[in-house]
């Protein structure tokens, strides 16, 4: 499988906000996350899932999505972004981010990280 055409297919995806999607398409059943800027982990493909659904529902509106950089090393990624949304509390949310990916024979995730950027 090339990962590297994987990592652009997902991240294409997820640069259209559409980021249940990717996961769905993606991860494998096992894949688990950590998110060492905001802290939460997920065991699996679900617990993930689940977590994006419930953020992505809290969404009024995306003002844009940014992808800077994707470097790509044998079976690991990392993605640069840039997130802006405006939330259905009134609240904004505005980050940067380095999403490092590990990724199975399969072309599947097996392990995502999420760094603060800034």
């Amino acid at each position: 499988m090339n990962i590297k055409e994987q990592v652009t297919k997902m991240d294409a995806i997820v640069s259209t906000g559409a980021v249940v999607d990717a996961v769905k398409t993606f991860f494998a059943d096992s894949a688990s996350t950590s998110d060492h800027g905001q802290g939460g982990t997920t065991a699996d493909k679900a617990a993930m899932i689940a977590k994006m659904e419930g953020f992505t529902a809290g969404i009024a509106n995306v003002n844009g999505i940014t992808l800077h950089h994707t470097i790509v090393d044998g079976n690991v990624s990392a993605s640069e972004f840039t997130f802006d949304f405006d939330m259905k509390d009134g609240s904004k949310i505005y980050w940067h981010e380095i999403i490092r990916r590990i990724w199975n024979d399969q072309g599947q995730v097996i392990q995502e990280e999420y760094f603060n950027a800034e």
